[in-house]
């Protein structure tokens, strides 16, 4: 029997850094996961969005996510505690030209 979250969920080493994603696409599963827990779209909203998947895609991305939630959870963190990184280290150019202009 053929695993039907196989057919939608794919995970390839140095394609999105081995994360799981949309089958054929650079969507990963986090990403589903933080539009519709964190953003509250729903499933066809995020289809509105992202027209190239199907609703199948979604909820198996859904699917994917519950049954693999501490590791989901963990790249979420583990990105977001980059992107925090990132900014500490890059300051913003929007600012640094507010600040010189309101001096």
């Amino acid at each position: 029997m053929v695993s039907v979250i196989a057919e939608h969920i794919e995970i390839t080493p140095g394609v999105c850094n081995g994360k799981p994603r949309i089958a054929g696409h650079r969507i990963r599963v986090q990403d589903i996961v933080i539009w519709h827990e964190q953003m509250g779209l729903s499933p066809d909203e995020i289809l509105y969005h992202y027209p190239t998947i199907t609703l199948a895609d979604v909820y198996a991305a859904l699917a994917y996510y519950h049954d693999n939630r501490d590791e989901i959870r963990r790249q979420i963190h583990a990105s977001e505690a980059f992107v925090r990184d990132l900014q500490a280290q890059t300051p913003s150019l929007l600012q640094a030209k507010l600040r010189r202009r309101n001096a």
